[in-house]
Formats: C-alpha cells, structure tokens, sequence
C-alpha cells in the first residue's frame, strides 16, 4: 500500500500548501474543491478540482460537492475485499487513499455576537464529517487528518514508507470521532439553547483539553484541565498565567471558588479560598483595604490558600501578598511594581484575567456534576437578593449598617458548602462555619472563629433554622442581626427567639445550598 490520492479540503488553511507540497512533491495527486483547490492552484501546487473526479459540477453555492459515490466509494471500499475490486474496476473508480478536512467554523461563527441564526446554519458542516466518518471507518488503509498538528508525522511517514502505518491510522480515526462528535455536541448545544431546550432528553458536552495535570486531588489520580468551547472571557480557563509552576487539580477547583465569589462583588473585594471554602472575604475603597479585611478575617487560613481580586493588585498590595505563603494570586492584572515583587517569590501562581463580570451580568449556565454511572446538570446560582424584596420578620427592623452586612455576608454565605453560617461586620467575614451536618455546628464553628468579633456582627445561613437553637446561639454571642431564607414550619419559633433578644431578621426567600 502507498499512498497515491489525497483529498483535500479545509476551512482554516494554515499550513495546507506546504503540506500539499510536500505531498505533490512526494507524487500524491491532488484533488480539491472550492475556495482550497484555488489557493493551492495559485501557489503553483498541482491540483485536479473535485468537478473533474465526480463528472458533476459544484452546486448549490457549494452545499453540494463531495457527496457523490465516486469520493465516497473511494474512501469506502474495503482493498483486500474482491468484490469491492471488481465493483470499482466495473465502474470506472479510484481509491483515494488520503483524505485531509476541516470543517466549516461554527464555533467561531456562533461566537460573534451579532451572528443571524440563518448564518448559524449555513456554517454546519455536511460534506466534511461525512468525508472524515467514511475515511476513519476505512482507516485499515485511509489515513485521515483533521488537525494540522498531524501534517508533520504523515509526511515524515510517508517519507519512509509511502504511507502511514496501521497505529498512526487509528491513532488519525480516532482523532476524527472526537472532533466530529465535539463538533455535533456543538451544534445539538446551539440548537436546544435556540429552541428553548437546555435539558434535552440526550445532554451532550464537549471540552478541549488545555493541559494535562501532573495528578489529581491526590498523586494516584490521573488529571486534565478541559475548556468549553466559547467558555467565557472571565473564566478560569481564559486565564493568562504570569508567573509560577504549573497549576494543579486542587489549585484550580480553588481559584474558581474564589472567582465566582469575587465576581458578586462591584466594589474592590478580596476573597481567600482554602479547600473551595472562603477563610477570609473583605471589601474597601481600595483593593489594598479590601486584602487587608480578608487576611484580617482569618490570618491562620490564608495560609497556602487562594486569594482573588476583582481589581489590578498594585504595589501595596503585592507587599502585603508578599509577606504569607500564597498558592495563588488571581486578579484582572498586576501593575509592573507588583509584578517584580511578587515574581521574586518561586512557588506563587499569579494568573490574570482581565475584566471581571459582576453578579449583575451573569448569565444562567449549566452546571454539570459527575456521578458513578452519570451526572447532574443543573442550572447555575446566579440569583441576586433584591433588598426591596427582603421581609423583615421581626419587630425591629435592621439598621442601615445592619442591612448593608447583611447584604455583604448573604453574597458570601451562596458559595460556601452547606450548612453554611457567615459572620460579618464593617465589609468583611469574621467567621465563617462550612460543610457542616447540622445547622447548629456551623453556627458553633463561625461563632468561635469571629471570637469578641462576633459581638454586633451579622449572620447569613444559606437555608432556614428548622429550629430557634441557632438563633438562641448567635443571641449570645452577641449578633444583632441575621438573614435567611425563611420557610421552616418553625420560623415561628426562630422569629420568636429574635424578637426576644432584640435581633433584626428578615427573610429572602431563596436557599443557596452548596453540595
């Protein structure tokens, strides 16, 4: 076997005439359609149209070319099969033993955000992954490229041998199956958002991998890092890392637990992550007032932990950062001044990620956990309290300051794990109780953590006291005022034990729980 024809067809060329160069050079005809045959006929590569091997022009602005049983026998037909020989020798047909496409950029076309729905469709590929599927099905003796990362290899083996070998085409087939069931699950994903069905019958999700990761969240695991197509710009899989080793599997579930904590805030805010839990979250006039309340909040956590900021890390700041162990660094930039100092330390990460969205600009987006056996798709918390809709429940209602805490601490307690209790006072979390079985012991852990802090500080829950016992609690150690969902059958006895103790509650009506 060798190989003599190559179909070639693409729509992102880089690369493509030197590649069908080399082939030509190598003796491999050519045949190419469109807008491909042209660039390749004008940098003087041989090349015979598509309209000369299927005898039937191009039609339909191009929709209709390479759907014809003179291509498709080609790369179908099964070599060492007679009768497959014999029906090819009887009819006058060729093998084509190569076949190079990419398809049409529907991703970058339904990236653009002015893009028509009727331009949407027309970028669906047909005649290029029904190409790719018959060459990969065929792939005991068609080679088949999808990626211009793979023209060297090809060469290089047919160079050797005149034509790749068995491994490298299954290697190229299976190649080809990820990229046109990505590009499928692409376009099922635009149509279902189109249509109004974002939970269909079949979920179908694909990723591009962005690295491998040296292991898991422990060393026997096995890691990778994965995008989704047109993920978002604020992201952490859009971040531009500075400075640092490599992140790692718990590096990055961090970093984003204090990104999307970050990004509830518009005013400069800080936030502290150790374990996908905040330790420390403060908010000033100045990103450098704002570290200062998250480092204040908890000084023994941030130790090795992830700090994030939703505004520029200045020379202030980065003299601050510089003084503890810090994973990571995370912020829209860094200016020169901060860069020299903090990059003189050898195990920070420092990753920017230009503008932050803000809670009020997010949108609804799907969150996909996995499970033994499947997942669970659920969509995204991005709800926002509006504070005309809170419900004072008690007799005294809470104070301007009480309420802008109660605000503040709300925005926090939606991201820490259930049960989830937050403590607040002057913009910053004084204690924080995560992850706890029963609502009582995260209040516990928050209260002794704010310690003297507690007195006149605030208290966020992420759902309602199925019971007063926490209210009873944070009467004690001296809180004013709390925020919670409300809707227990006992928010009687809740609001009872607040009106006895002179404690401002009011009610959201929402529950932010986090598993």
């Amino acid at each position: 076997m060798s190989i003599k024809r190559a179909l070639v067809s693409v729509s992102d060329k880089q690369g493509i005439v030197d590649f069908c160069r080399e082939l030509s050079a190598l003796g491999v005809e050519i045949i190419s359609t469109g807008g491909t045959s042209t660039l390749l006929a004008k940098e003087g590569v041989p090349v015979i149209g598509i309209s000369d091997v299927t005898g039937f022009p191009e039609i339909m602005d191009g929709r209709v070319k390479t759907l014809h049983p003179a291509v498709h026998s080609g790369l179908l037909a099964v070599r060492d099969n007679e009768e497959h020989t014999r029906q090819m020798n009887e009819l006058g047909l060729d093998y084509i033993d190569l076949v190079v496409v990419n398809l049409y950029p529907f991703a970058e076309t339904i990236a653009k955000p002015d893009v028509s729905y009727e331009e949407a469709i027309e970028n669906i590929d047909i005649g290029g992954p029904t190409m790719l599927r018959s060459a990969a099905k065929n792939h005991a003796f068609v080679s088949v490229v999808v990626d211009a990362a793979d023209y060297a290899n090809v060469l290089e083996e047919v160079r050797a041998g005149g034509d790749t070998t068995l491994a490298t085409r299954k290697r190229l087939a299976a190649k080809v199956f990820r990229h046109t069931a990505a590009y499928d699950a692409l376009i099922a994903d635009y149509l279902a958002n189109v249509t109004g069905e974002p939970l269909p019958e079949r979920y179908t999700v694909t990723y591009e991998k962005i690295q491998d990761l040296r292991y898991g969240e422990n060393p026997h695991q096995k890691a990778a890092f994965y995008r989704k197509p047109l993920a978002a710009q604020d992201t952490l899989t859009a971040a531009e890392q500075l400075h640092g080793k490599e992140l790692s599997y718990n590096n990055i579930n961090d970093a984003n637990a204090a990104l999307q904590i970050v990004k509830e805030f518009e005013e400069p805010a800080v936030v502290a992550v150790k374990h996908m839990n905040p330790c420390g979250v403060g908010v000033g006039t100045s990103v450098y007032e704002a570290y200062q309340k998250a480092y204040s909040a908890d000084p023994t956590s941030i130790f090795g932990g992830i700090v994030a900021a939703n505004r520029i890390i200045d020379e202030d700041t980065a003299n601050m950062l510089k003084d503890i162990f810090l994973e990571i660094v995370l912020a829209p930039g860094f200016t020169d001044e901060a860069l020299e100092i903090l990059t003189k330390k050898k195990n920070i990460r420092l990753l920017k990620l230009g503008n932050l969205s803000t809670a009020a600009s997010r949108k609804t987006s799907f969150v996909v956990t996995s499970i033994e056996g499947g997942m669970v798709v659920q969509e995204s918390d991005v709800h926002s309290v509006n504070p005309e809709e809170l419900q004072v429940v008690t007799d005294r209602k809470p104070t301007e300051e009480e309420l802008k805490q109660l605000l503040f601490s709300w925005k926090v307690v939606k991201h820490v794990k259930s049960n989830a209790i937050v403590l607040a006072a002057d913009n910053m979390t004084v204690g924080v109780g995560a992850g706890q079985m029963n609502r009582v012991g995260a209040a516990k852990i928050a209260i002794e953590q704010a310690g003297e802090k507690s007195k006149g500080s605030v208290l966020a829950s992420d759902a309602f006291f199925p019971m007063g016992d926490t209210l009873e609690m944070a009467a004690k150690a001296g809180i004013t005022a709390v925020i919670q969902p409300g809707g227990s059958i006992k928010d009687e006895e809740s609001i009872k034990v607040a009106n006895e103790y002179g404690i401002a509650m009011v009610f959201t009506g929402v529950r932010h729980f986090k598993h």
